[in-house]
């Protein structure tokens, strides 16, 4: 309690560092604005995360600088042990084995536990029907939690490297732990209810309590924090926004990622690069026009915010952005994945869900994965995990994706799990 106190005072100083964001304009061209913002500096300037509180004196900022310093090279070398470890594991897995490990799959409503073997799932998502027996009634705590380690033991008799079990719980429009009331005591509220009735303190406790009552059933990943700006109820992400401006939003992503690191359960930032006042890509295209000032100085600021604070997980959405790349969704363009690591994000980069709509006809052969694996997604969330998975085997083979890659994407997933708690 008393570590959380300390941060919700550091995030609601965080928090107050920024005005009040206007409803967004209908021009594309006129970026939204903070105070820190309307002196025209970009996105990625240290303002945004102040490293110390304003008053504080020299010789307390230049320990404060030091011991900053040292975290980050003591972190460097866990980052370079970690690697050299999972680069001599790769070279014990297969192609089929490296593969599987790329797909966090919809989770199979028949013979999952044969599935995750067949196919060495990396990780699997659960729907609402996966919290219910065959009957459809609601599974009991204990008979979900047995489901689970049954995953995982199948993982484990596999590959010897645990799975990603995630769940989509936001809270409000879109649950689905809780939502079976032999978990929770009752569906978990909106962010942004939650908010608006008691502040980030409200928020983070919500996040503390649901996300470890997750890892308690045996679930690891949660995609939350929705990161989008959206300060119009007219929005389609607005009721799953937290509904404030750049500044306040990033201090909520923060704050939560936090949260959920101290829980053990691993958040993905969503949905980058920022889903603005778009439409539904759930049913087809859809293109954003605004432009890139506007991402820099609006939709950017809260995934900055939740990467610094250690998020390993980052979902990519299937928007038509413009200024980035005017042809391809962001899920599966090259130049989208650039920004993002140009913001410092080195974890895993996922796609959104690649049945939607909005991407289906970008791949003459249906071999969508192998277009967002070529982007430099690490992994991929669909449903059609069956005939996706042994395109990207086939366009390794044939040379259509370098192996090298799929090493690679492995390498940052494995990281993630070991970030987990999941491996050593």
């Amino acid at each position: 309690m008393k570590k959380l106190l300390i941060l919700l005072l550091a995030l609601l100083t965080l928090a107050g560092c920024g005005g009040r964001q206007a409803d967004v304009p209908e021009t594309s061209e006129s970026a939204p604005e903070t105070q820190e913002q309307s002196d025209g500096e970009g996105a990625g300037e240290d303002k945004y995360l102040p490293e110390s509180s304003p008053g504080q004196d020299d010789a307390q900022a230049a320990e404060d600088a030091a011991a900053r310093e040292a975290a980050e090279q003591n972190a460097a070398a866990l980052d370079a042990q970690r690697e050299a470890k999972i680069r001599a594991l790769l070279e014990k897995m297969t192609l089929e084995q490296k593969v599987g490990q790329l797909f966090f799959v919809r989770c199979p409503e028949a013979a999952a536990a044969d599935k995750i073997a067949q196919y060495h799932l990396g990780g699997v998502l659960l729907f609402t029907r996966d919290y219910k027996d065959a009957a459809g009634n609601w599974l009991t705590a204990d008979q979900l939690t047995t489901k689970l380690g049954n995953y995982q033991l199948t993982a484990a008799y596999d590959t010897g490297i645990p799975l990603f079990i995630g769940s989509d719980e936001e809270g409000g429009t879109v649950t689905r732990a809780s939502r079976n009331p032999n978990l929770f005591p009752a569906v978990s509220p909106s962010p942004q209810q939650l908010y608006n009735t008691g502040g980030i303190g409200a928020v983070l406790n919500d996040a503390a309590q649901k996300n470890d009552l997750l890892k308690k059933y045996g679930i690891n990943v949660n995609f939350a924090p929705v990161c989008d700006v959206s300060t119009d109820p007219g929005d389609f992400i607005y009721d799953r926004a937290l509904g404030r401006n750049a500044a306040e939003t990033m201090a909520y992503a923060a704050g939560v990622v936090k949260v959920m690191n101290g829980e053990g359960v691993g958040a993905v930032l969503k949905h980058f690069p920022g889903y603005g006042n778009n439409a539904d890509t759930h049913t087809g295209v859809v293109v954003d026009e605004r432009s890139m000032d506007w991402f820099t100085k609006s939709d950017f600021i809260p995934f900055i915010g939740g990467i610094r604070s250690g998020a390993p997980f980052v979902l990519v959405s299937h928007n038509i952005v413009k200024c980035m790349d005017d042809k391809l969704p962001a899920s599966l363009s090259p130049a989208v994945h650039e920004q993002l690591r140009g913001l410092g994000f080195t974890g895993v980069a996922l796609t959104d869900d690649l049945a939607m709509d909005a991407v289906k006809a970008y791949a003459e052969d249906g071999s969508v994965a192998v277009l967002a694996l070529r982007a430099g997604n690490d992994m991929v969330v669909t449903t059609d995990f069956e005939t996706q998975i042994p395109q990207v085997i086939a366009a390794v083979r044939d040379g259509t994706l370098d192996e090298s890659l799929i090493d690679d994407a492995c390498v940052r997933v494995l990281k993630a799990k070991m970030q987990l708690g999941l491996m050593k």
